[in-house]
């Protein structure tokens, strides 16, 4: 005999069983048609360079296409903001970086939160930022004769940065707290139109991701000065640390992470998950994250979500410290 204690937990089980099997079902099934990840930047920049070749792959293992829509502007909330918004049914996802964290402390009244519109999915790159310069604007060997020549000639020179509260705006406003120097801030519409100016040599310096600037060292259109981590970079054995270089405590790290839409179904989060995983393993996937200066992360679910918190907390005191404003 049940009592009605015992028959109320059986109801309740045979409840959560029969809502959970469609999801199951949903999940196995997913996808049957293209995904798209919601990019909030211009291709050519460090996101778009990460996003594209997981894209690429994971149309490889699951057999439907995953399709990039660059949504750029506003420093990557834009495109936050379209994501956010999407149906939550497994089929976009949503490119976000560390600009997203930042972005809380820049932009007062967005109409997302990234910590609650969205579901994280996984951590999927995380390259240091590098200090580059156009090698005709900026005639200098190293950083240490690149601060001489700012600190000579205030004012004289800019940055270029993916837009207002990027990486590349703190990472500049930071450098020059701790320097005491004054650049000029020039922002643009994403990492890629900064980056087109300043090989083309009408910006002067970017405090890029090194995912974005990787190419360009390699072929020889920029200079990269110094890395902005505790060890250099994979793929760039030649290009010190900035403590390396002489400025100790300079050290400005960005990431890329894959989130979806608040509601998405869990199964497909979680499909979603260890599909991201097997990618980031495979040998053409690790090797184009080094040759982009990244290591291949670990971080998935909510311990992704947890490292995003933190972020947005860090950064917080940082725009407070370097008094950073929209330009």
């Amino acid at each position: 005999m049940f009592n009605q204690a015992s028959l109320a937990a059986i109801i309740k089980r045979v409840a959560f069983l029969v809502c959970a099997a469609p999801l199951v079902v949903m999940a196995q099934e997913w996808p049957n048609k293209p995904v798209t990840f919601v990019v909030p930047f211009p291709a050519g920049g460090g996101t778009d360079a990460f996003a594209r070749p997981l894209a690429a792959q994971l149309t490889k293992q699951l057999g439907k296409q995953f399709i990039i829509d660059n949504r750029g502007g506003a420093g990557g909330t834009l495109g936050a903001s379209i994501a956010s918004k999407a149906a939550p049914d497994g089929y976009t996802f949503f490119v976000g970086a560390a600009h997203h964290a930042i972005a809380p402390s820049m932009y007062p009244n967005l109409d997302y939160d990234i910590e609650k519109s969205f579901v994280p999915v996984a951590m999927i790159a995380s390259p240091p930022q590098v200090i580059v310069v156009n090698p005709k604007n900026v005639q200098v060997k190293d950083l240490k004769e690149f601060i001489a020549l700012l600190k000579k000639n205030p004012g004289k020179f800019n940055y270029a940065s993916a837009g207002n509260g990027t990486t590349h705006h703190l990472a500049a406003e930071d450098f020059k707290m701790l320097t005491k120097t004054f650049i000029t801030h020039i922002p643009y519409r994403g990492a890629g139109p900064a980056m087109q100016d300043l090989i083309a040599g009408q910006v002067d310096v970017e405090f890029d991701g090194l995912g974005s600037s990787a190419p360009q060292i390699k072929n020889g259109s920029i200079v990269a000065l110094a890395v902005a981590s505790q060890k250099r970079a994979p793929g760039f054995p030649n290009v010190p640390t900035a403590a390396e270089a002489g400025l100790v405590g300079y050290e400005v790290s960005t990431w890329y992470g894959l989130f979806a839409p608040k509601g998405t179904p869990q199964p497909i989060v979680d499909k979603m998950i260890s599909e991201v995983q097997k990618a980031l393993s495979t040998p053409e996937i690790k090797a184009t994250w080094a040759n982009n200066g990244s290591e291949t992360p670990t971080l998935t679910g909510d311990a992704f979500g947890r490292f995003v918190s933190a972020d947005i907390k860090r950064w917080a005191a940082v725009a407070k410290a370097s008094g950073a404003k929209l330009d």
